[in-house]
């Protein structure tokens, strides 16, 4: 190596490794976050059967894909709902990693979802009763009432004995 390298590096290469920690430093990244409202507010939020808080409630999350929304407040049906979160341009592969390394600023993906809880509907005691003995007078006749079973909570586990 002749010594005008060395003399190059001295002065422009010491700026130009500068340059980089300050633009590695200076790089932002991609913030995600969901914030669930109700109407009425005061709803407890479940996330992927997750409790996350009550309405209005903000949390962020990594993955994108489908996640399964419940409300449930007093005096008020339950309400259940699968909501998709597509993934945005900038979260493909290649581009994420210069949206999450190399992009100057941060970058926000902001999901809304707004629910209407409607009313608990109340059943007359009358009703409830001739159901009973609807059902009473099925069992005493030998007529089964197919009960229902709740899926797995991982696919795996109804595998194990």
């Amino acid at each position: 190596m002749d010594m005008s390298f060395f003399s190059w590096w001295k002065t422009r290469g010491t700026w130009l490794l500068l340059g980089l920690v300050l633009l590695t430093v200076a790089c932002g990244c991609v913030r995600r976050r969901m914030t669930i409202r109700s109407n009425p507010p005061g709803a407890v939020v479940f996330v992927d059967e997750r409790r996350i808080g009550v309405t209005p409630v903000s949390t962020s999350f990594t993955y994108y894909g489908t996640r399964e929304v419940q409300l449930v407040k007093d005096g008020y049906e339950t309400v259940t709902e699968k909501h998709k979160f597509t993934t945005p341009w900038y979260q493909f592969p290649v581009v994420d990693f210069f949206a999450e390394n190399l992009w100057p600023s941060e970058v926000r993906d902001e999901r809304i979802l707004d629910f209407n809880l409607p009313p608990q509907q109340s059943v007359p005691p009358t009703q409830v009763v001739q159901r009973a003995e609807q059902l009473r007078g099925e069992a005493q006749a030998g007529v089964l009432t197919p009960g229902v079973t709740p899926p797995p909570k991982h696919p795996l586990l109804h595998r194990l004995p």
